[in-house]
């Protein structure tokens, strides 16, 4: 299959789990009546970014991410039921102490295929995810799904290119980023639209120069901090990019959406053969990069 419908779901979300997930699936159900075949979520899309501040009470929103556990079995039924493949984010406890953000991936036939842990942890004003989440330790992932090989990156690894380039070079047609990235209100007005435009660009420049199609589902809305201290306003505009980094469609600033783009995955070995960057890279110049920092 060449053509694929993929779907970004972007939401706001309440203090209710469950009803931030009744939306979700709502959103997807009608994806999926769209025509999409791979839909994915938001980062962390059962509950507000609860990262904005601190606190040991929030790590009761941390759930096991197994084949067996409660949310996946959920969603792997809705897959089995609409035939779609699902990227989801979730807050998995791995055991006491131990806490991963983490994409569940779930074939068309309910399977669950596995899980990727993200790699690059931020720890930023009111992005305080060091707090919460040990860096993955899965390594990147590939999954090969019914209709296409998928890779899943999440959120802060969008800005950096070697896990691009590694996911890709493991294969994957499309690289999905759940999302949850915004604007402080004390910032908006001298950065915001900088900020946005870089966070799009990096992500367009990783479809570029992999050949590969990247998706990002981003939250929307505004939600205050916890401790009243100024709050986030999630930009939305999730999108998904061709391999030419042309941005084929992007959802709005300011409402949810179930955003279903249809791709071509015979344009990526099109794009390959006309650009060969993997073709010219020179592997054995690029030890450098496994430092952290190269001293004179």
């Amino acid at each position: 299959m060449s053509k694929v419908g993929i779907a970004l779901i972007q939401t706001t979300c309440s203090g209710t789990l469950k009803k931030n997930f009744d939306k979700t699936l709502g959103l997807m159900t009608l994806a999926a009546r769209k025509g999409a075949r791979i839909i994915c979520t938001q980062e962390l899309f059962k509950s507000p970014y609860f990262c904005q501040h601190e606190s040991y009470d929030l790590f009761k929103l941390a759930e096991p991410v197994t084949e067996k556990s409660a949310t996946v079995r959920e969603l792997s039924a809705f897959a089995k039921k609409h035939k779609v493949v699902l990227v989801a984010s979730l807050f998995e406890k791995r055991a006491d102490g131990v806490y991963h953000n983490t994409a569940a991936v779930i074939d068309a036939d309910g399977k669950y295929l596995g899980k990727y842990r993200k790699m690059h942890i931020p720890d930023d004003p009111q992005f305080y995810e060091k707090f919460y989440f040990a860096p993955g330790d899965l390594g990147y992932k590939v999954f090969r799904t019914k209709y296409a090989d998928i890779g899943v990156l999440i959120c802060w690894d969008q800005w950096y290119p070697e896990a691009a380039r590694a996911t890709a070079l493991m294969g994957a047609q499309i690289i999905f980023y759940p999302t949850a990235i915004g604007w402080l209100p004390s910032d908006k007005a001298v950065y915001g639209e900088r900020q946005y435009a870089s966070w799009e660009t990096i992500q367009r420049s990783h479809a570029i120069a992999n050949g590969c199609y990247v998706a990002a589902a981003n939250r929307v809305g505004f939600e205050p901090n916890p401790d009243g201290k100024d709050g986030i306003e999630f930009w939305g505009r999730s999108f998904v990019a061709d391999p030419y980094g042309t941005v084929l469609d992007r959802a709005p600033l300011d409402r949810e959406e179930a955003l279903v783009v249809p791709v071509d995955l015979d344009v990526i070995a099109s794009k390959r053969v006309q650009w060969p960057f993997l073709r010219d890279r020179r592997i054995d110049s690029y030890g450098d990069l496994l430092k952290r920092y190269v001293d004179e």
